[in-house]
């Protein structure tokens, strides 16, 4: 993972990553009696309350203060109303829309209901203070008016474009009351020009709405002028703009009476959409889930059961509350197709702003597999997401790229003016560990044999541009590409190649360089690391057993073979000349002499060997040991990604300490594999319990301060809630 590209021009990477923005632990709010209805155990895993201070989120440091919730894949989120700030009250807070790949918020409370008994409005905390919670697949409010009126919100998504919101409005009292509704909103615009005046309201039919102008401003703010949120209600309204046009009032048609013990219903939809397309074919789906918003209720509820179930699933229950935080974080982040991104994925963060809008391979391989638990066909949809951008033999633009899976895909691609998609570089061989992992839950057999000749493909473009002397152990490098023009700007994008941007074995002061590669021809398809990368050789060594289960599955007997032939030569290279006795390590190795890059001290990924399998028991066991080791790995919270004893270890620089849980969890699982389960056991308990906020309400983190716990960058971060699901729940 890495930075926006663009803001690293003319820095450094450390120096970049070493001021990376820092996520405080939100304090805990008070506990509160659950809300009756389904989830209730899994109450408020996050603090979801807050209200925004301006329409761009956490302007100073490009992350979000405010946890949010979505579902379905839709591109606008919600949070709750901070509990001591009455102007929120009534409303849900935002909602926070991906402007194509940005998020902003549209306003601290687009949609308030108010209610009033013969003309005189009701105050919502007139019978005490109201209570707000977050739940899977839902935001609740409760009021209590006061003289007998009580008035319940409930927030679900409806679809991927759509959020249905249901106000149940309850007598309690001994008489009948005649009550009516209305709702106000103010936009919360943008500072600066040209996003200032890109939204603009408008009277709609059946509510409000919002529609936006067209601006291309590449790094902060996209819109085609297409794009619209909307507001319909199901029963009549009239709505009037106020405020010099920037605020609305949507009032009920008609009042209502409630009997004593009574309740009635208020639903509105609330849709967020790209093209007129997209809002010509929603407004079918508002119209079918207003005819029937309890099925909707149901249905929701329904799938989050599975969902819940899917995670929890022989998971401890001390644990269980986690393997749910670590559920609605994947899918708060989950975004349906749109622009060029043609399937449902995940992106890395909806919290951060050059992580919302994006879909990372390297990420996708981590996040199918936890999503597998519990969707496998979202699972398999974020799979085919990347692997749609795959380089196609025929190319016409990069044919000496033919099976390459780019980096990263974002909304817009270069064409459309997309200064965020990346295929200067990919991203570490995965994909037939996701692949099998997501199939061995599904047992879709068509699925593989969708993927599987994308994954041969990927396979074969690694050895054909990315091993320079053929030797069979590859190397991290770079594409023939504009953005390559420089061997600075190569060895920069094989640093990000390898995932992990920063760390000390690709620093160009270790005298890392690179390479040309070439064809039969003589002509350069590609740019080598002067050194082969023992993480890389070992993830090909495991995607080469998993190509090799997929094609038995096929009955592919002979690739099977091939695979596996290939595969065992993989892991007897990397044991046999990556592993250093002296220092009990897995190391990168030189280029053309094979020497073991030792002097760089340990890097976490020396541990990957142990979980492809490559390793010999005695280099596991020695392993271990320096895993185990308080000078080592064994940290405060442990295993971060360079060893306490290097050189060059820097607890809160990106790559350079911090501890990742996803390398995290490919040590932990690589001493299973090995029967230290024990061991495994301890640190897992360790990493859990030393985390910040992790067992609390925070948000999981990108990573951690390996010496306090601390949390550094990008909250509510996707692959370290993936891989949370298989660590939590393999004791």
């Amino acid at each position: 993972m890495r930075p926006h590209r663009r803001a690293l021009s003319g820095l450094t990477l450390a120096l970049a990553v070493a001021t990376a923005c820092v996520q405080p632990t939100a304090a805990a709010p008070p506990r509160q009696t659950p809300l009756p209805g389904y989830g209730h155990g899994y109450d408020d895993v996050f603090d979801l309350r807050g209200t925004p201070a301006a329409a761009l989120p956490g302007s100073e440091t490009d992350t979000n203060p405010v946890n949010v919730f979505a579902d379905q894949g839709a591109w606008h989120a919600y949070a709750l109303p901070a509990a001591d700030a009455p102007g929120g009250y009534g409303g849900f807070t935002g909602p926070l829309y991906l402007a194509q790949e940005y998020p902003w918020w549209l306003s601290t409370a687009f949609s308030r209901i108010r209610l009033s008994e013969g003309g005189r409005p009701l105050d919502l905390a007139g019978g005490g203070a109201p209570h707000f919670t977050s739940r899977p697949g839902a935001l609740v409010q409760a009021y209590d008016l006061g003289g007998g009126v009580r008035l319940t919100l409930e927030l679900r998504y409806a679809t991927h474009r759509t959020a249905l919101v249901r106000a149940t409005v309850r007598n309690t009292g001994a008489a009948p009351r005649t009550l009516g509704a209305d709702w106000t909103g103010t936009l919360l615009r943008p500072a600066q020009e040209p996003m200032r005046q890109a939204p603009s309201l408008a009277v709609a039919p059946e509510g409000v709405a919002v529609d936006f102008a067209k601006v291309r401003a590449a790094d902060d703010y996209l819109t085609d002028g297409t794009e619209r949120f909307e507001v319909r209600h199901k029963e009549p309204v009239r709505t009037t703009l106020t405020g010099e046009g920037d605020s609305y009032r949507t009032e009920l048609a008609a009042p209502f009476t409630l009997k004593p013990g009574a309740d009635h219903s208020l639903d509105w939809a609330e849709s967020y959409t790209f093209t007129r397309a997209e809002r010509v074919a929603e407004a079918g789906e508002v119209q079918r889930v207003l005819a029937g918003p309890a099925r909707t209720v149901r249905t929701v509820d329904a799938r989050w059961r599975r969902y819940v179930d899917g995670v929890t699933a022989g998971v401890a229950p001390g644990r269980r509350r986690l393997a749910v935080k670590a559920l609605e974080t994947l899918v708060t982040n989950w975004r349906s197709p749109a622009g060029r991104l043609l399937h449902d994925g995940i992106t890395p963060s909806l919290s951060y702003k050059w992580f919302a809008g994006g879909l990372w391979a390297w990420d996708t391989w981590k996040q199918a597999v936890g999503t597998a638990r519990f969707d496998t066909g979202l699972a398999e949809a974020q799979i085919r997401s990347v692997l749609d951008h795959q380089i196609r033999p025929g190319s016409t633009t990069r044919p000496q790229d033919a099976g390459m899976i780019p980096d990263v895909v974002f909304y817009n691609d270069p064409r459309r003016g997309g200064t965020n998609w990346n295929e200067r570089n990919s991203k570490p061989p995965l994909g037939a560990w996701s692949v099998w992992e997501v199939y061995r839950r599904s047992g879709d057999k068509d699925f593989l044999r969708e993927v599987y000749p994308k994954l041969a493909a990927y396979e074969r473009w690694w050895y054909r541009n990315r091993d320079h002397d053929h030797n069979g152990l590859a190397e991290y490098g770079a594409t023939v590409d504009p953005a390559n023009g420089t061997a600075g700007q190569q060895r920069l994008a094989a640093a990000w190649e390898s995932g992990m941007d920063n760390a000390p074995r690709f620093d160009a002061a270790s005298g890392t360089s690179v390479v040309p590669n070439q064809d039969g021809s003589g002509r350069v398809i590609g740019y080598s690391l002067t050194q082969e990368s023992v993480d890389l050789n070992s993830y090909l060594a495991a995607d080469q057993k998993h190509l090799g289960r997929i094609a038995t599955e096929l009955g592919k007997r002979a690739d099977a073979d091939e695979w596996r032939a290939k595969a065992a030569a993989t892991a007897r290279a990397v044991r046999e000349r990556m592993y250093d006795p002296a220092t009990g390590w897995f190391h990168d190795t030189a280029l053309g002499t094979g020497t073991r890059l030792v002097d760089r001290g340990r890097g976490i990924e020396g541990a990957i060997p142990l979980w492809t399998g490559v390793a010999t028991r005695s280099q596991a066991a020695a392993v271990r040991e320096r895993l185990l080791d308080p000078g080592e790995f064994s940290t405060t919270m442990p295993l971060p990604t360079v060893s306490k004893s290097s050189p060059y270890f820097a607890a809160r620089q990106y790559w350079r300490g911090p501890v990742w849980l996803d390398q995290a969890y490919f040590a932990i699982a690589g001493m299973r594999r090995y029967g230290f389960d024990r061991d495994a056991d301890a640190l897992t308990t360790r990493l859990i319990g030393s985390a910040a906020g992790l067992t609390g309400n925070g948000p999981i983190m990108e990573n951690y301060d390996p010496l306090t716990g601390d949390p550094l960058n990008s909250p509510n971060f996707s692959w370290s809630a993936a891989l949370l699901l298989p660590l939590v729940g393999e004791q």
